[in-house]
C-alpha cells in the first residue's frame, strides 16, 4: 500500500515510527478536554452558584444534561469517526465548544445555562476521549497499555495545569469576563494540535500498529468483535452497569469536590485539591499501566473501584485539611485508572474493527450514571445537610460497581454465550 499524498511534516517520509506524534497530540487534546471540561465542570458549578446564588442542586442538573447531551451525540460522532477522518470531528467539536465556552458570558437564567451545557457537550463529545482513545487504539496494539496510559495522562494534567488556571480566572474576572478567556484556551489547545499531529490510521501513512512497515501490496486487516456480537456478550453488559455506577459515583465526587473542600476549608485548599486529585491520578495511571499488563484487567478494575468507594467515604467523613487531602490523593489514584481501564477492557476484549462504536454504545448507557451522580449528589447536598450523605452515597454506588465488575469475566478471552 502507498503512503497518502496527504503526508505532512512529521508524517512525512522518517523511518522512525511517527506514532509517538500521535501520543503527543492525543495527550494535550485530552489535557484540555478535561482541564477545560471534565474539572472544569466543578469550577462552573462553584462560579454560577457563588455568582447567580442558584442551588447546587439546580447547576447539577445542567451537568447531568451535559453528560446526557455527550453520550448521544457519542454514537453519531463513532459512526462518522469509523469512516471519516476525525480530525474534521474534533475541529469541528473545537469550534463548537469554544462558541458554547464563550455564551457562558450571556447566562443569566436556568434555562440558558441548559442550552450552552448541551451545545458544549457535543463539542466536548467530538473531540474528547472517545475520537481520540479511537486513533490510540489504531496506532498501537501490543504496547496499547503503555500508549493508552500516556495519552490519558493528559486527562490528569488538565486538572493540575489547566483548570487551576480557569478556575484563578473565574475568581478573578468571574463567568462574565473570563469566558472569552476559556473559550480562547480550548479552541488553541485542540486545533492547532490536531493539525500538525494526530492522524486517523497508521496504513495511510506506510506503518502497522506499533512500528512495523507496511510490506507493498499488503492490505492491513481490522481484527475485532462486530458490534451486534460485541453488545449481547455478558462482558459488555456486565462491564457497562459497572461503570454505571462507579462513574456515577466517580463524576458526582469530582464535580462537587470543589465546593465541598472550600466550605469546609477555604479557596486555597479547594484548588489544591485539584492537583493532588490529577497529580495522583497521573502516577497512579502509571503504575497500574504496569501492573494490569501482567495480571487480568477485569481484576484490577474491581480493585480500582473497590478503592474508590474508599475514598469516597475518606472524604465523606473528613472536616480538616489533611483528612480530605488524603482521601483525595487516594480518590486520584482511583479516577486515573478507571478511566484507563474504560478504553482498555473493550480494546482488549473486542479488539479494533467496531471499537469506536461499541464504545459509543456502552457511553450511550454509562452515561447514565455520569448524569445521575452531580444530580444525586447534589440533591443530597441540598435535602440531607451537607455532603456526608453525598459522598457516602457515592461510595456505596462504587461498591456496587464492584459487583458487576466482578460478574464480567476475563477481559482476555470471550465468554460462552
Amino acid at each position: 500500500m502507498t503512503t497518502s499524498s496527504t503526508t505532512r511534516g512529521v508524517f512525512a517520509s522518517t523511518e522512525k515510527f511517527p506514532g509517538r506524534w500521535v501520543l503527543v497530540a492525543a495527550f494535550t487534546l485530552l489535557m484540555f478536554s478535561s482541564g477545560v471540561g471534565f474539572y472544569g465542570l466543578a469550577v462552573y458549578l462553584q462560579a454560577f452558584s457563588r455568582e447567580l446564588g442558584w442551588s447546587v442542586s439546580s447547576i447539577s442538573l445542567a451537568t447531568t444534561f451535559f453528560f446526557l447531551v455527550g453520550g448521544i451525540s457519542g454514537l453519531s460522532i463513532a459512526k462518522f469517526i469509523a469512516k471519516r477522518d476525525v480530525r474534521i470531528m474534533i475541529i469541528a467539536g473545537a469550534i463548537v465548544g469554544s462558541g458554547s465556552l464563550y455564551c457562558m458570558r450571556f447566562v443569566d437564567q436556568r434555562w440558558q445555562l441548559f442550552v450552552v451545557y448541551a451545545t458544549y457537550a457535543l463539542g466536548w463529545s467530538a473531540s474528547g476521549v472517545g475520537p481520540v482513545t479511537t486513533v490510540v487504539t489504531r496506532w498501537f496494539h501490543a504496547k496499547r497499555a503503555s500508549a493508552i496510559a500516556i495519552a490519558s495522562t493528559g486527562l490528569s494534567v488538565g486538572g493540575i495545569v489547566v483548570t487551576p488556571l480557569i478556575k484563578w480566572i473565574l475568581d478573578e474576572q468571574g463567568i462574565r469576563n473570563g469566558s472569552p478567556w476559556l473559550a480562547f484556551i480550548w479552541f488553541v489547545g485542540t486545533v492547532p494540535v490536531t493539525l500538525l499531529f494526530l492522524r486517523p490510521f497508521p496504513h495511510l501513512y506506510g506503518w502497522l500498529p506499533d512500528g512495523a512497515r507496511v510490506a507493498p501490496g499488503e492490505q492491513p486487516v481490522v481484527a475485532g468483535t462486530p458490534l451486534a456480537e460485541a453488545v449481547r456478550s455478558r462482558f459488555f453488559i456486565a462491564v457497562t452497569a459497572a461503570f454505571v455506577f462507579a462513574f456515577g459515583a466517580q463524576v458526582g465526587g469530582v464535580q462537587q469536590l470543589v465546593k465541598l473542600v472550600e466550605e469546609r476549608t477555604d479557596r486555597s485548599t479547594a484548588m489544591l485539591g485539584t492537583v493532588v486529585l490529577s497529580l495522583f491520578s497521573i502516577l497512579a495511571r502509571f503504575a497500574g499501566s504496569r501492573v494490569v499488563s501482567r495480571i487480568d484487567m477485569t481484576r484490577f478494575t474491581v480493585a480500582v473501584t473497590a478503592g474508590q468507594g474508599v475514598s469516597l467515604a475518606i472524604i465523606a467523613v473528613s472536616n480538616n485539611r489533611l483528612g480530605l487531602l488524603l482521601g483525595i490523593a487516594l480518590f486520584g489514584s482511583t479516577v486515573g485508572n478507571m478511566l484507563m481501564m474504560q478504553s482498555l477492557l473493550f480494546a482488549q476484549r473486542f479488539g479494533v474493527l467496531d471499537y469506536p462504536r461499541i464504545v459509543a454504545r456502552h457511553g450511550l448507557i454509562s452515561f447514565t450514571g455520569t448524569a445521575v451522580g452531580p444530580i444525586l449528589l447534589g440533591w443530597l447536598y441540598d435535602n440531607a445537610g451537607g455532603y456526608r450523605a453525598s459522598y457516602l452515597a457515592a461510595g456505596m454506588c462504587s461498591l456496587l460497581g464492584v459487583l458487576f465488575f466482578s460478574l464480567a469475566g476475563s477481559a482476555n478471552a470471550p465468554d460462552n454465550e
